[in-house]
Order: structure tokens, then sequence, then C-alpha cells
């Protein structure tokens, strides 16, 4: 018999493991001659693009409103040198500018190839994949040379042949920061809780059945299991002999699990926090209030201005053209003109302040 005295009882070794997160260091230049970085981890965060509407649409939004109404040239001859730009034939400066920067959130660069004329003027800009961009840089840290590496041709660009727009660059990196790495795991949080509710739903619609046959040859057993299996798929019915099958619905109680919904909404606001778009660019409203909404727009708007000086900066340094950004839609005259109003109609008045018929004044 074994030993039933208290004394006997251990304790057992469990560990609870903190959350941490790994250590990374920069992609800097090194102690040796060249410094080389190419993303190779392109054609994953293209596919998130591709098949996350949500990660999609805030990208887009980004991009969309970072261009806004379009460009103005500085003057006759930057306007000029703008309008001669078609990319692969059908685009145009807008739309090149425009690729670039959803790129950039994507991979974290992009790159385009600046085709000039004989005097070295640039006459088109043509947007390339970044997964065959391979960066190189001197041991001081300085961007010397592009790599174009494909399966059909290797090519060898000068930084001056090469227009590179970086998000978040940081420190002493020679490359960006591709949006998708900070929301990977909410996304796949999110997508497995939505799946786990499809599954659910599924089972709501048609219910698992657990059937107790009176038998147990397992060739009787497996033609029972393909009659039922093709009779559930078709909605049909199932007759069978009085006494020979038992069956009940496998089943859970409504609140003996948790609801899905709020969590998913939760990874939705987080997700949507993330990456620096409110839900009400991309049409979602929530439960948001009229104020909330504009506090979340005006915010949004100090983003896309970022986005704005970033990209006007760029093209004067690397294309050498002056161009001014126009933002879409301001609600800041707006918001000033609503709080002036409420301060107006708070302020106090002399016959706020008086009573009719009596000398405050406290002459006698």
């Amino acid at each position: 018999m074994g030993n039933m005295k208290l004394s006997s009882a251990t304790a057992s070794d469990v560990n609870f493991i903190d959350y941490s997160v790994e250590p990374k260091d920069t992609d800097g230049a090194l102690e040796q001659k060249e410094t080389e970085y190419i993303n190779h981890n392109w054609t994953q965060q293209y596919g998130y693009y591709c098949k996350i509407p949500e990660l999609q649409a805030s990208i887009n939004a980004l991009a969309r409103w970072t261009m806004g109404q379009g460009y103005i040239a500085k003057d006759e001859q930057d306007e000029f040198l703008c309008n001669t730009f078609v990319g692969h034939g059908a685009d145009s400066f807008n739309t090149i500018l425009e690729n670039l920067i959803r790129v950039a959130k994507i991979a974290g660069d992009s790159f385009a190839e600046i085709i000039r004329n004989d005097v070295g003027m640039p006459i088109n800009v043509k947007p390339l994949n970044p997964g065959s961009i391979k960066i190189v840089a001197n041991k001081k840290g300085k961007i010397i040379r592009y790599e174009q590496i494909n399966k059909t041709k290797n090519a060898k660009f000068e930084p001056k042949d090469i227009l590179h727009f970086s998000r978040d660059r940081t420190a002493d990196e020679i490359h960006g920061i591709s949006i998708i790495d900070a929301v990977e795991e909410i996304i796949l949080m999110r997508n497995e809780a939505m799946s786990d509710m499809r599954q659910l739903m599924h089972r709501h619609v048609k219910p698992r059945l657990v059937y107790k046959l009176d038998t147990d040859n397992p060739a009787k057993i497996a033609e029972f299991k393909a009659k039922e299996d093709l009779a559930n798929v078709g909605g049909e019915n199932l007759y069978i002999p009085m006494g020979a099958v038992e069956f009940e619905v496998l089943s859970v109680a409504s609140n003996a699990m948790l609801n899905p919904l709020p969590w998913i909404d939760r990874l939705n606001q987080y997700f949507f926090q993330a990456v620096s778009v409110p839900q009400i660019i991309v049409g979602g409203s929530q439960e948001m209030t009229e104020a909330t909404a504009k506090v979340a727009f005006i915010a949004f708007e100090q983003t896309i201005k970022e986005e704005q000086l970033y990209i006007e900066e760029q093209v004067d340094r690397q294309l050498g053209i002056s161009i001014k950004l126009e933002y879409p839609v301001s609600l800041q005259n707006e918001m000033m003109s609503s709080i002036k109003k409420g301060e107006t109609m708070q302020a106090s008045t002399p016959e706020d302040t008086s009573v009719k018929g009596v000398d405050l004044t406290g002459a006698q």
C-alpha cells in the first residue's frame, strides 16, 4: 500500500517562463571592406500583403494618403521632367511614387532604376523588385552601389542610378524596417481566432454526432459510415432499422467556452494601432463618437505629413526635382473653429453676471 502520509508530499518543479524579446542588433557596416544586405523575406512579406485584407488596406491607405491630391512641381522644368516618367510604360510619376511608398511599407525598402539621358538628366523611373536588390555599403556605412540579382541577369548600379526609399531606418542600418515585422504575430493570432470561429459556426450548422452501432464488424461499420457521411454531405435523410443505431449530438454548453469575438475585436484594434492607421480611415466606424473620430483623424494627419516630408526630401536629394505633395483633406481648421466656438459659448457676458434692478457696484 502506498504511503498516505502528508509528510511524504513533494512540490512540483513547474516553472513559468516570463515573456522576453530576443535581442537584436542593427545591420550596420562592419569592419570588412564591404557590407551587403538583401531582403530574403520579400516573398513572405508580399504574401502577407496579398493575403491579409486589413494589412493590404492599411498599407494602401498610407500610400494613398501620402500621395494625397498629387504633387506640385517647383517650376516648369521640374514639371516637364516629372511628366516624362512613365515607369514601365503606363505609369505616371504619381503612380510610381505611390508604388514605391507601398513597397517600402511591405519590404522596408523600395527601389527604382533612374534612367538618365546623355547629360545626366532623369528621363524615367522604373520600380524594381526589392527582393532582387542587394545594398552594398563600405566600412564607413555609406552605400556605394546596388546589385540586381535575379534568374535572368545580374546588374550593378551606382547610387545615383537608384531611387531608394527606406521605412524607419534606425541607427547605422543600411536598410529600412518592414511594417509587417511588428504586426506578424498579431496577424497570426487574429487569423487563428477567426479560423476557430469559422469552425465553431460550422459546428452550429452541422453539429458533430456520436453514433452507437449495434455491431463491431469493421465491414458493417465502414458501410454505415459511408452511407451516413454521404447523406450528411447532401443533407438527405438516412433510414435505419430501429434499435440498430443510437446517436447523440456532441455539443458544448453555450457558456462553457470563451466567446472569440471580443478577442478578435481586440486584436483588430491592436493591429490598427500598430500600423498607425485609424480604422475609420479604412472604412471602420466601430462605436466611435464624432469627437473621437476627429481626434484620430488629426493624429493620422501628422503621420501622413511626416511621410510626405520624407518623400519630398528624397525626391529632391536623389532626383534633383523639387515637388510638394498636397494633403488630401484636413480637419485642423474645423477643430480650431469648434474649440473657439465652444469657448465663446462658455464665456460669461455682463448680462450673465448681473441681476436686473439690483445695483451690484456697492454704491449707496
